[in-house]
């Protein structure tokens, strides 16, 4: 049996976290919202490095965007506009969150 290097196994990780990156309309990710498990990401980073990071339980990188206020839970006003504007986001499920980043043709 070959047992796989951590290059290639954070190779997989983040082939496998691009590979479920998708656009969804915001609407339909409501129930995760209402659960508090939608996580906003800022424009600026790249959507998959953090899906990686969080699925590699990278605590001191996460803490860091957290405190810059670079990856937050979606608020209430967000949720609100984006549900209204009816907005598409990048989204990727990393249990148990849904990291959602606007698309950049989003106008909310």
């Amino acid at each position: 049996m070959n047992k796989q290097s951590p290059e290639q196994d954070a190779g997989l990780i983040r082939e496998k976290v691009n590979l479920e990156t998708a656009q969804i309309p915001w609407r339909e990710l409501q129930r995760y919202f209402a659960g508090g498990l939608a996580v906003d990401v800022a424009a600026d980073l790249d959507l998959v490095d953090v899906a990686f990071q969080f699925a590699r339980d990278n605590k001191i990188q996460v803490e860091q965007w957290l405190a810059a206020g670079k990856v937050a839970k979606v608020n209430d006003q967000q949720a609100k506009a984006w549900y209204e504007d009816d907005v598409r986001v990048w989204a990727v499920v990393v249990k148990p969150w849904i990291l959602v980043q606007l698309s950049a043709d989003a106008d909310g």
